[in-house]
């Protein structure tokens, strides 16, 4: 599929010649794939980049609603591309969205959420289907919010690992590499019926690329990734979560070391921990050392290793942090090698800091 792409995909899908009809058949397959594995049309499917996508979804349904206001409320643990497009908004508008705080898990807590949501003026609401740094399922389902106001749906880190609600939401956004797709490629997803509207200068309606010229090739790599992610994720899931417990258990018994995260109703693939008195930089440099790839600070910001967000509204410790994430190929003797080298390293980094 994706040489076909390669060779046969490469003109403008929008384009009347043959090879721009070529394009845009593989183009329209691969949406149909990606549909059908999400359980939508393919009308409801886009290919943009992944931060067009957070974009477009979360400002076309303010744009879409002009009469309802240009309030928005997020949960305080929203990832960065969420809470930069909505600050944006506010800022041209002289407005302040409404953060709804969460609790040590990082769950947002549903009433408050939907009380927040019924405010006047409240134009868009946004909350993530499960957190992108300590895998927290969030309440989307049955969340039922108040007549007029769409649910913007963050399934950037989530998407094929958990199944989108059937109802309750307008817009998400997704992207590939939560289900080991290609990094560049993210999905626009606009429910039929859905009151959205381009909230940036093209054509009002939903677009791929918004409108520019899409990656017809990262579209196709990006379909096959997810039905292949769909077929086996019942067995690589049960395999995950069994790692990520162990990595969790002997993650807690180390001493001023916190685990945070639903234990249980989280992603499948993710962990994170932090060890007091230790630095999260030295931490994910030692252990890259040991041969170990890990994250520390706010995934948004990881390279700047900036003090999470989201942790910090779940009352966690935000420095000496690690984020363990597992492919899809991680294997059982990896995470024993890691789970092996943790204390010793932990343990020698507090006393080269006089601990």
């Amino acid at each position: 599929m994706l040489e076909a792409a390669l060779t046969r995909g490469y003109a403008d899908p929008r384009a009347l010649h043959g090879p721009g009809r070529d394009a845009r058949l593989l183009l329209d397959n691969a949406r149909e794939v990606v549909a059908e594995c999400l359980g939508l049309t393919r009308d409801e499917v886009w290919f943009t980049s992944p931060s067009d996508a957070v974009q477009r979804g979360v400002l076309g349904l303010v744009a879409g609603n002009p009469r309802a206001g240009d309030d928005a409320v997020l949960s305080a643990v929203e990832h960065a591309a969420v809470r930069h497009a909505l600050g944006w908004h506010a800022r041209r508008r002289d407005v302040v969205p409404v953060e709804v705080g969460v609790d040590a898990a990082g769950r947002v807590d549903a009433a408050a959420f939907r009380d927040a949501a019924g405010a006047p003026g409240v134009a868009v609401a946004a909350l993530q289907l499960a957190n992108h740094e300590v895998g927290t399922v969030q309440p989307v389902a049955g969340l039922d919010l108040p007549a007029g106001v769409p649910l913007f749906l963050d399934a950037s880190a989530s998407l094929g690992l958990l199944d989108l609600p059937g109802s309750g939401w307008a817009a998400a956004a997704g992207h590939a590499t939560s289900w080991s797709g290609p990094p560049g490629v993210g999905l626009l997803l606009v429910r039929r019926g859905a009151r959205w509207a381009n909230p940036f200068p093209g054509d009002p309606e939903p677009q791929d690329a918004g409108g520019g010229l899409p990656d017809v090739a990262g579209a196709l790599a990006a379909a096959a990734a997810l039905q292949a992610t769909a077929a086996e994720r019942a067995e690589v899931d049960a395999r995950r979560r069994r790692l990520v417990d162990r990595i969790r258990a002997v993650a807690a018994t180390l001493p001023d070391t916190e685990v945070v995260g639903d234990p249980v109703d989280r992603l499948p693939h993710l962990v994170t921990f932090s060890c007091l008195y230790l630095s999260g930089e030295t931490l994910v440099r030692e252990l890259d050392r040991l041969g170990f790839g890990v994250a520390s600070g706010s995934a948004c910001t990881a390279s700047t290793l900036e003090p999470s967000h989201v942790l910090a509204a779940m009352g966690a410790l935000t420095h000496g942090n690690v984020r363990v994430s597992l492919g899809r190929d991680t294997t059982e003797e990896q995470v024993e090698r890691f789970v092996a080298a943790l204390p010793d390293l932990v343990g020698r980094l507090r006393t080269e800091v006089g601990l």
